[in-house]
């Protein structure tokens, strides 16, 4: 498949509840009432753990059979350290994740030499892990100004 364009907009309701859509789907995303929010979805960075560990889930469905691999079960627990002062604005950390750490649960009679070369390529073929873990060019493309309704 050629180079594709995902696209999805995230916009803003009352607090910091936040709804998100692509395609035909939508999701909720909020902060905990910790972080000021109302802890009625999943935070951003909660969001990016999961896009991860459903990225690599996916892979292993994907080529599975490539590799000749069966499984019962497939789960990823995903965990990242994150220090909220950088987001908070109260000291100088950098405001995402500073590390990052997964294991992957594969219920399979397959030998264990075959499962390490098959999660090998599972985590270097996940887009959504190439994308945390290489640099990636970010650029804002305009600031569209609405006219205000209030």
């Amino acid at each position: 498949m050629p180079k594709t364009t995902f696209k999805s907009t995230a916009h803003l309701q009352d607090g910091m509840k936040v709804i998100a859509k692509a395609r035909n789907f939508e999701m909720t995303i909020d902060e905990p009432e910790s972080l000021g929010g109302t802890d009625t979805g999943m935070n951003p960075v909660e969001v990016l753990l999961a896009a991860l560990g459903a990225c690599q889930s996916i892979v292993a469905r994907a080529y599975a059979q490539k590799f000749d691999i069966q499984f019962d079960d497939f789960w990823v627990e995903v965990e990242g350290d994150l220090d909220t002062d950088g987001f908070m604005n109260l000291s100088d950390v950098r405001p995402g994740y500073s590390e990052i750490r997964y294991n992957i649960h594969i219920s399979t009679n397959a030998p264990r030499e075959k499962v390490d070369e098959f999660i090998a390529f599972v985590e270097k073929t996940c887009p959504v892990g190439d994308t945390i873990e290489n640099h990636v060019n970010m650029k804002l493309n305009q600031i569209v100004l609405e006219p205000s309704k209030v």
